[in-house]
């Protein structure tokens, strides 16, 4: 990890005038059942904890966390071209030398002469360059680099309202799925009980071997579905440990977020619009492409920079006379661009086609998320009246398993007819589950379409990540290979 976290506790959330909190309507259906759901709140898992122990473990949170101080670097290393540029040189070595001249004479002839020898040159130099001006591209590339950092943070942003919806969606899948298997068994020690009592009818001949193996066949089922359910328990749990980091103990009821979403419609889609972070990072892609367009034009622009030199030499290379040589110079020097093969331009025109698909991805990502904010804000709506509509479902479910069983005493009804009842009820019960969950998850959903996902709106108790201390810390470094944390 980037930066350790302090320990925290996660704390239940209140519930609000009229919120059902799932374990009690899973507890109230559960009329035949001898005890209530297992799942104690003393030392229970809140949804809370959940939520902040992904966003602190959460393992594509952090790779995303170091995407964006990687990020950080692109600033100095654009702030690198108003810096100059310092080289030292150092050369030396063995070398040997012959060298044969001819000289001519006053007769016509000519003399020769050769020297020859061995030295060790050596000589040592220092050059610095200063760029005083390259069309702007210095300024447009740091420029560039902001906002590249800006639309890096908000794709972290964005990524935490994924982990935090992913987080909240295992939570409430592993409580659904817990409470189904729950039921479930519940279920299988009914029909036990329904089988014991019809083989009990059938030795005295009040009901045929057929209505037996009815009641054979109906627990075989609710086995089945035992078995089914354990499987997604399972699952559940594996998703619950990649997403949030730990092994999930005993899970309290979660409750909804409605309180923290926009009230009307109209409402959330323009906040969804105004403060989605994908939609904040479509805009920061916008004005990278826009400052490419700048440093591609500025190639056409004149260059302007200095050099200074200075170096010193001892038994200069090639010759053997030279004993010791000082050069300082200072030169400037202007380049004026006329023309290079096209590529420059070639360069402008795709920096612009660039610029337009940015801004055609902006609409795009501005219409994904009204959408997404219609979707959710329909999921929420519906999950609502389906409560309402799955709980009339388990009262008039038990109202008739209850009758059918009275009228079964009487052989007025079937031992089918008390399975068919029975197992109505089962899946009544477990439609209040599933509704319960969708009216979490769908809240949390519109959450995230708003763009309001995040540690400081729900109240979170982890330390927040803020990407901006690591920025300040290397923005204007000139020098150094160590990272602020050590590394």
């Amino acid at each position: 990890m980037r930066r350790p976290f302090c320990d925290y506790c996660g704390t239940v959330g209140r519930l609000r005038p009229g919120a059902k909190n799932l374990l009690a309507v899973v507890g109230a259906a559960l009329l035949c059942a001898a005890s209530p759901l297992a799942l104690g709140l003393a030392r229970a898992d809140t949804l809370e904890g959940a939520l902040a122990l992904a966003y602190q473990n959460n393992p594509t949170l952090n790779a995303q966390r170091a995407g964006t101080r990687a990020t950080d670097e692109n600033v100095p290393q654009a702030l690198a071209g108003y810096r100059p540029r310092v080289n030292i040189t150092a050369s030396g070595g063995e070398q040997s030398l012959s060298t044969t001249t001819k000289s001519p004479t006053v007769n016509g002839g000519a003399v020769y002469s050769t020297s020859s020898g061995y030295n060790s040159p050596f000589s040592v130099g220092l050059t610095m360059t200063q760029n005083l001006f390259n069309g702007f591209q210095t300024a447009n590339r740091t420029r560039q680099a902001e906002a590249q950092v800006l639309a890096s943070r908000a794709t972290l942003a964005n990524s935490v309202q994924t982990v935090l919806l992913n987080a909240a969606t295992a939570y409430m899948n592993l409580l659904r799925d817990a409470a189904i298997l729950d039921l479930q068994r519940r279920n299988v020690e009914v029909l036990q009980e329904q089988l014991r009592q019809t083989r009990d009818r059938f030795n005295v001949g009040e009901v045929t071997r057929t209505d037996v193996a009815q009641s054979e066949s109906s627990l075989a089922a609710g086995r089945s579905q035992v078995l089914t359910a354990q499987a997604n328990f399972a699952s559940s749990q594996a998703t619950y440990r990649q997403v949030i980091g730990v092994n999930p103990g005993k899970l309290a009821a979660g409750t909804p977020v409605d309180r923290f979403s926009p009230k009307t419609l109209p409402g959330a889609v323009a906040t969804g619009i105004g403060t989605n972070p994908s939609v904040a990072a479509a805009q920061f892609n916008v004005d990278v492409a826009m400052r490419q367009v700048k440093v591609a034009e500025g190639a056409l622009l004149p260059n302007l920079s200095v050099q200074g030199s200075v170096q010193k030499s001892y038994l200069a290379p090639g010759t053997l006379v030279t004993m010791e040589s000082y050069n300082a110079s200072l030169l400037g020097t202007l380049t004026v661009p006329v023309y290079q093969g096209g590529s420059e331009y070639s360069l402008i025109r795709q920096a612009k086609e660039t610029l337009g698909q940015t801004r055609l991805n902006l609409d795009v990502t501005r219409d994904q998320v009204r959408q997404s904010v219609v979707q959710a804000w329909g999921q929420l709506e519906a999950a609502k009246a389906n409560i309402e509509a799955t709980q009339a479902q388990v009262q008039a479910a038990e109202i008739a398993l209850n009758g059918v069983r009275e009228e079964a005493r009487v052989g007025q009804r079937t031992t089918f007819d008390v399975l068919t009842a029975q197992q109505t009820l089962v899946n009544a019960r477990v439609a209040v589950v599933t509704a319960q969950h969708d009216r979490v998850v769908a809240s949390y959903s519109l959450l995230a379409a708003v763009g309001r996902l995040n540690p400081e709106v729900l109240g979170l108790h982890v330390p927040t990540y803020r990407p901006q201390v690591h920025y300040e810390q290397v923005r204007d470094a000139w020098a150094g290979t160590r990272n602020p944390d050590g590394r």
